[in-house]
C-alpha cells in the first residue's frame, strides 16, 4: 500500500489523546483510492473502554452540575468551531467514507444544526407544575441527567449522527463515551477535536476507536455507564437492548431499513422520478433512510420505468471529491461484495436486471470500490432483495395495483423506518399516512433525511427505545423526578394514595 497520510490518531480520555493500552494501531484506507493509507487508529481493547467509562463517570457531577445554559454557551463555541472548519471535515467524511463531496458538506451543515439545536435546549430543558391534591402542597418536575453515557455510532454518516446524539448528551448534563465505527475513526477525531476547541472540561466526552464487538460490549457492560445510544444492524441493536435492558439501563437503537415510496397514478411523474433516484443513489445508497423499494401504480408503471432508466443511465460515477459525481464509491470491500451478492441474489431470483449490476472497473475505477447503480424490474414480495436490506446502489420496482395493494407490499417487510407517497389526491395521502407501517412518512418528497427538530427513528426492526432528535432526545437523555413540597407551618395528616 502506498502511504500519502501516515498520522497516527490517538484515543481522548479524560482530556488527553492517549495511545491505546495494548499500542496497537490498525489502518484506514480510501474507498476511492485503496491502496492510500489516511492514517492509523487505536486498536482499543476492553481496558480502554472501562478506562474512558470510569474518566467519563469521574467527570459526572460537576458536568451535571454546571446549569444548563452554560453548557448551552460551550455548544454554541463548538458549532462556531465546526462552521470554521467546515470544508476541512466534509473532505475528511468524503476521503474516509467515500459520499460526493456535496452530501459531505450537506452532512456537516446537519451536524451543525443539530449542535444548534441542542445548545438552544439549554433555556428549554423543561418540566412541568401542576396543582397537588393536598392542601399547601407544590407539585413539579424536574430533569436529571443519566449519568455517563455510551454512544455507538456508524461508518454511514460519521459525523452527523455522532452529532445527534452527543450534543443532546451534553446539553442534558450527560458524559459520554463515544465509540465510532472503527471504518471511519478520523471523522470522529475531527469532531471530538471540535468540542475539545470549544473548552469541554477534561473527561465529559471521551473517544475510543477499534472494533465494535469487544469495545461496544465492554461498555454495554460497564456499570458507570447508564445510557447507551445505538446505531447500526438489527441484529447487534437488539442484542444491546437486551442485554441493557437486564442491566437496567436507559437504551434506544436506531436500526435497519428497507424504505419504500409508493407512486401513484395521478402524482407528478418528474418530480416523483428525481426524488427515488436522489432516495436511491445518493450517497451511493448508504443511508439508513434510502430508497429501496419503489412501488408504482399498475397505470404508470411502463412510463416511470422508461424515466426511471433514462436518469440513472445519466448519472455519473467517481471519486467523491469531484463535484460533479452523482453515485461514488462504496466504503469497504466488505459493501462492495455484498452489494455484488444481492445482486447476484436478485438475479437468480427471476428479478429483470434492468439496469446495472456490476462493478465499475479499468482505469481510476479498479483503486476503489465502485458498483454501478443498479435497478431490478418484475419483483415480487416473497425475493430476498425485496426484503433484505442492501445498503448499496440497489433500487427494486415493483408493480402495485391500487393504493391498498402498494400499502400492503411497503408493509411486507420486517423494517419500518421512512416511506413516502407521490400522489395530489389528498384523501389518498392520509390514507397511506394513517396505513403505512413507519416511524416517517413524506409525501410528495424523497424518503430521506429529517429535520433536527423533529423526531428520528423507526417501527418493527428498524428501532427499539426511544426516538432520536427533537424533544424525544431530552426525553431520552434525562430522568424525570416528580417533587413534592408541603409549606404548611403546622404539623397536620394528609391522606396519600399509591
Amino acid at each position: 500500500m502506498t502511504t500519502t497520510e501516515t498520522r497516527t490518531y490517538q484515543n481522548y480520555i479524560g482530556g488527553e489523546w492517549v495511545d491505546s493500552v495494548s499500542g496497537e494501531t490498525y489502518a484506514i484506507t480510501s474507498p476511492a483510492k485503496k491502496q492510500e493509507v489516511i492514517g492509523h487508529f487505536q486498536r482499543s481493547n476492553v481496558e480502554d473502554a472501562l478506562r474512558a467509562a470510569e474518566a467519563a463517570d469521574a467527570a459526572r457531577a460537576a458536568w451535571a452540575d454546571m446549569p444548563a445554559p452554560g453548557r448551552g454557551q460551550i455548544l454554541y463555541r463548538a458549532l462556531d468551531v465546526l462552521e470554521r472548519r467546515a470544508e476541512e471535515i466534509a473532505r475528511t467524511i468524503t476521503i474516509e467514507e467515500g459520499k460526493p463531496i456535496a452530501d459531505a458538506r450537506g452532512e456537516v451543515r446537519r451536524a451543525m444544526n443539530i449542535i444548534e439545536y441542542s445548545a438552544g435546549e439549554g433555556r428549554r430543558m423543561f418540566g412541568y407544575t401542576t396543582p397537588s391534591e393536598l392542601a399547601s402542597t407544590v407539585a413539579y418536575t424536574v430533569r436529571r441527567p443519566l449519568g455517563a453515557v455510551a454512544l455507538i455510532t456508524p461508518w454511514n454518516f460519521p459525523i452527523a449522527i455522532p452529532a445527534w446524539k452527543l450534543a443532546p448528551a451534553l446539553i442534558c448534563g450527560n458524559t459520554v463515551v463515544f465509540k465510532p465505527a472503527s471504518g471511519t475513526p478520523m471523522s470522529a477525531v475531527k469532531l471530538v477535536e471540535v468540542f475539545e476547541e470549544a473548552g469541554l472540561p477534561p473527561g465529559v466526552l471521551n473517544l475510543i476507536t477499534g472494533p465494535g464487538a469487544l469495545v461496544g460490549n465492554a461498555l454495554v457492560e460497564s456499570p458507570q455507564i447508564q445510557g447507551i445510544s445505538f446505531t447500526g444492524s438489527t441484529e447487534i441493536g437488539t442484542d444491546i437492548y437486551a442485554r441493557g435492558a437486564r442491566l437496567l439501563k436507559k437504551v434506544q437503537c436506531e436500526m435497519g431499513g428497507k424504505n419504500a415510496v409508493i407512486l401513484l397514478a395521478d402524482a407528478d411523474l418528474d418530480k416523483a422520478v428525481g426524488g427515488i433516484v436522489q432516495g436511491a443513489f445518493g450517497s451511493t445508497g448508504q443511508r439508513c433512510t434510502a430508497t429501496s423499494r419503489a412501488i408504482v401504480e399498475a397505470g404508470i408503471h411502463e412510463q416511470f420505468v422508461d424515466q426511471l432508466l433514462d436518469r440513472t443511465s445519466r448519472l455519473k460515477i467517481g471519486d467523491g471529491l469531484d463535484p460533479e459525481v452523482d453515485v461514488s464509491p462504496l466504503s469497504s470491500q466488505y459493501q462492495q461484495d455484498k452489494v455484488l451478492e444481492y445482486i447476484g441474489i436478485g438475479t437468480e431470483e427471476g428479478a429483470n436486471l434492468a439496469h446495472g449490476g456490476h462493478a465499475v472497473t479499468g482505469g481510476v475505477y479498479d483503486e476503489g470500490y465502485y458498483v454501478e447503480p443498479t435497478v431490478f424490474t418484475g419483483v415480487s414480495r416473497d425475493m430476498r432483495i425485496a426484503k433484505e436490506e442492501i445498503f448499496g446502489p440497489v433500487l427494486t420496482v415493483f408493480e402495485a395495483q391500487d393504493l391498498d395493494d402498494a400499502v400492503d407490499i411497503s408493509n411486507s417487510v420486517q423494517f419500518g423506518l421512512s416511506s413516502s407517497v407521490y400522489t395530489r389526491d389528498l384523501h389518498r395521502a392520509h390514507r397511506y399516512i394513517n396505513t403505512v407501517e413507519t416511524g416517517m412518512v413524506h409525501v410528495n418528497a424523497p424518503t430521506l433525511g429529517g429535520e433536527v427538530h423533529l423526531p428520528f427513528g423507526g417501527m418493527k426492526a428498524s428501532g427499539v427505545g426511544q426516538r432520536e432528535q427533537g424533544t424525544e432526545a431530552v426525553d431520552f437523555f434525562t430522568e424525570v423526578i416528580t417533587v413534592y413540597i408541603d409549606y404548611a407551618d403546622e404539623a397536620r395528616t394528609q391522606a396519600r394514595f399509591i
